[in-house]
C-alpha cells in the first residue's frame, strides 16, 4: 500500500483579521494545515480529527477531499458545532488567537487506525493534551511506535491556553518522550518550560527522552540537533509577507515531506537517507516561506508543482 502519513489534531474554521477587519475564512487547525500541505505535495495523508456535521463541517469536508486529504478517520458530531479560531495579525503579520468551541461531552469516540512500519505520525497542539483525548492518543502512539512508525511531535502551545499549562505540562513531557523528532518554536519552549536558551531547551528535551530537536525562531533562524549533530540555518527574508498563521504547520509538513520522499522506513535510517539534516531543515523553511506569502495556511498548488517527485 505504501507509506501513509497520519496527522491527528483539532479542526477549526480560521477567520483571519488584519487592521480589525476579516480578510479570510478558511479551514484550519495545526494538523489540518499540515495535512493539506502534504496532500497538495502528493503524499498519502490521513487526517484524524472531529468536527460538527453542521454547514461549516460540510465545507471543511469538501475542502479536505479537494486537497487529497483522507477523511475516513474523522468523527462528525451532532452534539455541538465546528470550532472557530480568530487570528488577529499585528504589523509584522504575526498572529494572536481567540478560540470558540462547542464540543460534545464524549470526545474521539471512533477507534484509531492500525499503523504500519515506516508510516509517519504527526501530532501535537492542544488536542494532544486535552482531557478525555490525551490518553487515547498516547496509547495509540505507543502502539504505533512498537510497530515501527516514525513519530513527530509539535507542542504548538498557545499563550491563550496558559490556564491549562500546569495540568498539561506532564502530558507534554510524555508526548516528547514518545517522539522521534520534536519540532517547536522558541516561544513554545519559553511558554511551557520557561526556557529561552536553545541549549537549555535541548537539555530539557533530551531529559524527556527525545534526541532529535528542531527549534524555529520566528523569522530569524532554525537551530536543531539530530543526535550529536548541531545545525543552524538562517531564514531568508520572505516577500511578500502576508501571514504567518500556517508557517509552523507547513514547516512540519516540509520536514515530513523530506523524510517521506527519501527514507526507507525507520526513524534513524530516514534521517540519514533524507540526505542531510540540513536538507530536512531547508525543506521545512521552503514550505513555511511559501505559506507566509498568502492568507492560506498551506502550500500553494503552484509551489506543489515545483516539488520533485
Amino acid at each position: 500500500m505504501g507509506r501513509v502519513i497520519y496527522t491527528i489534531g483539532e479542526t477549526v474554521l480560521d477567520i483571519i483579521f488584519r487592521d480589525g477587519k476579516p480578510v479570510s475564512a478558511i479551514p484550519g487547525g495545526s494538523m489540518l494545515n499540515s495535512s493539506v500541505s502534504l496532500g497538495r505535495a502528493g503524499l498519502k495523508v490521513e487526517f484524524i480529527s472531529e468536527y460538527g456535521s453542521d454547514q461549516t463541517g460540510r465545507i471543511i469536508d469538501s475542502f479536505l477531499l479537494e486537497n487529497n486529504v483522507g477523511t475516513r478517520h474523522i468523527t462528525r458530531f451532532t452534539e455541538g458545532k465546528t470550532a472557530l479560531a480568530l487570528a488577529f495579525l499585528d504589523q509584522k503579520s504575526n498572529a494572536s488567537y481567540s478560540f470558540y468551541t462547542s464540543y460534545p461531552g464524549i470526545r474521539m469516540k471512533d477507534p484509531l487506525p492500525a499503523v504500519n512500519k515506516g508510516d509517519i505520525i504527526l501530532f501535537g497542539s492542544i488536542y494532544s493534551i486535552t482531557p478525555g483525548i490525551h490518553g487515547k492518543i498516547s496509547q495509540w502512539i505507543r502502539k504505533s511506535k512498537t510497530r515501527g512508525a516514525i513519530i513527530v511531535f509539535d507542542p504548538n502551545f498557545r499563550k491563550s491556553h496558559l490556564d491549562k499549562l500546569e495540568k498539561a505540562r506532564p502530558w507534554i513531557v510524555e508526548n516528547i518522550s514518545l517522539a522521534d523528532i520534536v519540532r517547536g518554536s522558541d516561544e513554545d519552549f519559553l511558554t511551557i518550560f520557561n526556557l529561552k536558551k536553545p541549549e537549555e531547551v535541548k537539555t530539557k528535551v533530551r531529559a524527556c527522552g527525545c534526541t532529535n530537536l528542531i527549534i524555529t525562531r520566528n523569522s530569524k533562524s532554525v537551530i536543531a540537533w539530530f543526535g550529536d549533530k548541531k545545525i543552524l540555518v538562517d531564514i531568508p527574508p520572505v516577500k511578500p509577507l502576508l501571514s504567518t498563521v500556517g508557517a509552523g504547520d507547513s514547516f512540519n509538513a516540509g520536514i515530513i515531506y523530506a523524510l517521506a520522499t527519501a527514507g526507507p522506513g525507520n526513524a534513524s535510517a530516514d534521517l540519514e537517507a533524507a540526505g542531510t539534516p540540513e536538507r530536512i531543515i531547508k525543506t521545512g523553511i521552503a514550505f513555511a516561506a511559501e505559506v507566509c506569502k498568502s492568507f492560506e495556511n498551506y502550500i500553494s498548488p503552484r509551489f506543489s508543482k515545483s516539488l520533485k517527485p
